[in-house]
């Protein structure tokens, strides 16, 4: 860009200002322009991370003239709280915003990087998504604009900028409208499948499906590359690729294993900004553990914005970059209609994953998962009795600890848990999981109807720091509760009339865990069931005395809970019932009443999508239930 502060010939009284505007301008020059360029739903699957079955010419070459980050994970494997974690700089549980689409308020305190850049003098835009897991008042006036038609070239001349452009040509959704074989570009029959799947034409086909998928997506990041040629703004903007998760296939996306969380991220710096290279040569692999947390310091460290304090994430690039940190740590909580919640964390080897609620199969019926011929071919396949005992056991309970080394066992099929070989690993991955839960105050530990009860609308990070809540006495608890023994029983009979409704839902699980080991207890059970405020706790109670011989109790019990006002407390409800596989009239009138009672049977409520799964697990078509199905915008896609 050509300078116009040419030489001064003669002196005016404008001269002072004259001066100050030209080193305004250079000084605003010297800031790079970024811009991300950011897919959905997608692992490496790419040719510059050695996959060979990848069609990617444009990032390969991209990749050639930056830096690719071979140890990049998103923090959750799925959107709202993965981009949550990017927008804020800050784990998701700190902030009561792990589960999917919950929406809650973040701190005051938080402060969403693209709004200090704006501060600093950027134009920052969004195209189009979003999805920020945050209160919708809080997050307006983060961008100059977001939308279908935000654009850096709508800025001031000379105006550094922050752009971001996110494609779902890779999303989830790509898999619903299948194509016809002789359409696809990527051969069925070459596909290499993952060891946990069944060979199933239909499994075959949607992985070369998605494969064709992202070699379009890769198409739609050279047309962004030739734009920001065409702008001659190439050699004055730092550029991201990378993925806002793992996916797209079963047991990829919602999952904290390395196919639900590690991703691409490649990132160019051109020659001008070349003191900020990690390494002295481009096209290099870097091995540094990052994760999206990360993302927010460094795009402030690159601009030369002083990263806030309350940011837990660490700048891997910039005058602000930090020492190599030793872990990455992800999450996964509820998934759409399906309760879970899953910690996990990584090092350069190894991956430990911690179950906290190991009486739930890994295959929950996620509805909008479930609309993938994929998914419903290994299900059925595995129901037929064709699969192996490897690819059943994502149809079975979760043991409560998992460790993979993914350098030899890279599809993490091996649970090392167990092995005596790896009790260190073990013993020190478990330590670094638990102390991270206490740094950063994981509401996680709490049910998510008793978090919204607890703070009252204010912020889960500034209620616990307010009320000065030890969280590690839940975080005791709830380890405890999940590795209980009958030697625990006095301990968590106790805890269930505690006035700590976060303890008795704890004590509940212990309970649901001891199974018939806790059968003697089962008249204190019912009385703690019945006296129980907490529809979280009240539903495990119920559910437990279901499994223990109660079944009457229990369905009086969960059929009342359908009655309550909040989806989620129906949600948590309704997920009991299914896993209890009851089909009793009491049961099934009470779940079709209570579809009546809320607008039919809508697929945008969460809960109605658990009421549709029932309908067809008991044979009931919404017509004979007496209920008018809408399924929205979904109606195109569904089976």
């Amino acid at each position: 860009m050509l300078k116009l502060c040419l030489p001064v010939l003669f002196f005016s009284p404008f001269l002072t200002l004259f001066i100050s505007a030209c080193n305004s301008s250079e000084q605003s020059r010297e800031l790079p322009n970024i811009l991300w360029l950011v897919s959905e739903d997608n692992s490496p699957m790419i040719g510059a991370y050695n996959d060979t079955f990848a069609t990617t010419p444009n990032i390969d070459k991209f990749a050639e003239g930056g830096f690719l980050y071979t140890n990049a994970h998103a923090n959750a494997p799925v959107c709202a709280p993965a981009r949550n974690t990017i927008i804020t700089g800050m784990y998701s549980p700190s902030n009561g915003n792990e589960h999917m689409r919950s929406n809650n308020r973040a701190s005051e305190a938080v402060q969403f990087f693209p709004r200090l850049l704006r501060e600093a003098g950027y134009y920052v835009t969004n195209n189009p998504k979003e999805d920020y897991n945050i209160a919708q008042d809080q997050t307006d006036g983060i961008w100059h604009e977001s939308g279908d038609e935000a654009h850096y070239k709508n800025r001031a001349p000379g105006q550094p900028f922050f752009a971001v452009f996110n494609t779902m040509i890779t999303h989830e959704i790509s898999l619903f409208h299948e194509k016809a074989e002789d359409e696809l570009r990527h051969n069925p029959s070459k596909v290499d499948l993952p060891p946990y799947h069944p060979d199933t034409p239909e499994l075959r086909r949607q992985c070369a499906q998605y494969y064709d998928a992202v070699e379009d997506m890769d198409t739609w990041i050279g047309e962004k590359l030739r734009n920001l040629e065409d702008s001659g703004e190439a050699e004055n903007t730092i550029v991201f690729y990378y993925a806002d998760h793992g996916g797209v296939l079963p047991r990829s996306k919602r999952f904290v294993y390395e196919t639900g969380t590690r991703v691409p991220l490649i990132v160019h710096i051109p020659e001008k900004f070349s003191h900020l290279w990690p390494l002295q040569e481009t096209g290099s692999k870097i091995n540094r553990p990052v994760s999206f947390v990360d993302l927010a310091p460094t795009i402030l460290s690159l601009a030369g914005i002083p990263v806030p304090e309350i940011m837990q994430g660490r700048a891997f690039l910039g005058d602000q970059k930090t020492d190599v940190p030793e872990y990455v740590h992800m999450y996964r909580g509820r998934m759409d209609e399906r309760y879970d919640m899953s910690r996990a964390v990584r090092n350069d080897r190894f991956r430990y994953i911690r179950n906290y609620m190991p009486y739930r199969m890994y295959g929950q019926h996620v509805d909008f998962l479930f609309l993938a011929s994929g998914m419903q071919s290994w299900h059925e396949t595995c129901e037929r009795g064709d699969c192996n005992e490897l690819q059943q056991r994502f149809w079975n309970t979760k043991p409560v600890e998992e460790l993979y080394d993914t350098k030899n066992d890279p599809w993490e099929v091996n649970n090392l848990a167990q092995d005596a070989d790896y009790s260190g690993v073990l013993q020190e991955m478990r330590a670094a999981n638990r102390q991270w839960m206490i740094d950063i105050k994981d509401t996680g530990v709490i049910p998510e109807y008793d978090l919204l009860q607890l703070t009252g609308g204010e912020s889960a990070y500034d209620y616990l720091r307010r009320k000065n809540i030890n969280v590690e006495e839940w975080i005791d608890i709830a380890d405890k509760a999940i590795t209980a023994t009958a030697g625990d029983i006095p301990f968590f009979k106790e805890q269930l009339t505690s006035d700590d409704s976060v303890k008795r839902y704890w004590a509940a699980v212990a309970f649901r865990i001891l199974g018939e080991d806790g059968a003697s207890e089962i008249t204190d059970l019912k009385e703690a069931a019945g006296q129980e405020p907490s529809p979280f706790a009240k539903t495990i109670l119920s559910e437990t005395l279901y499994l223990m011989g109660e079944q009457e109790f229990a369905r009086e019990e969960l059929a009342g809970l359908l009655d309550h006002d909040t989806p989620m407390v129906r949600e948590f409800a309704l997920n009991a019932i299914e896993n209890l596989n009851d089909n009793s009239e009491l049961i099934q009138q009470a779940v079709i009443e209570m579809a009546k009672r809320t607008d039919g049977l809508r697929w945008e409520n969460q809960d109605h999508r658990i009421v549709l799964n029932l309908l067809r697990n008991w044979g009931i078509s919404p017509e004979e239930a007496g209920l008018k199905l809408d399924l929205g915008w979904i109606g195109t896609f569904t089976r």
